[in-house]
């Protein structure tokens, strides 16, 4: 299976991000949680801890991939994680195209490949 921790749910992909995704296997969306720029290290910590929980309790680390997005620190702490304990975690990368008109600007991005945390 392919799990989708991130703010952007699968159903908003577009097609190149579902078929580089679907290689992996089932799509499973686990919404990002909502993290509020003030709290601290332990806050994240002990939020890492329930994911991990309900991670490892549901899938497998030599079937299952993990796509992980968002806040940074959370991020960086749960791929740590989950790697110690053998699972695959991917990142999506993108390239960014912006668009300027009248003093406003537009970013786009659109999906190239999944890279893994390495």
């Amino acid at each position: 299976m392919f799990i989708n921790i991130s703010n952007h749910p699968s159903n908003c992909w577009e097609k190149s991000q579902l078929d580089a995704a679907n290689l992996y296997g089932k799509i499973v969306d686990m919404p990002f949680p909502d993290i509020p720029p003030e709290v601290d290290e332990a806050y994240i910590s002990a939020l890492v801890l329930r994911f991990m929980q309900a991670i490892v309790g549901r899938y497998r680390p030599e079937r299952d991939v993990l796509h992980i997005m968002g806040e940074m620190c959370f991020s960086f702490a749960l791929v740590n994680e989950l790697r110690k304990a053998g699972f695959t975690c991917v990142a999506s990368t993108s390239e960014r195209k912006v668009r300027e008109e009248n003093g406003y600007k537009e970013a786009y991005f659109c999906f190239v490949r999944f890279r893994k945390y390495e």
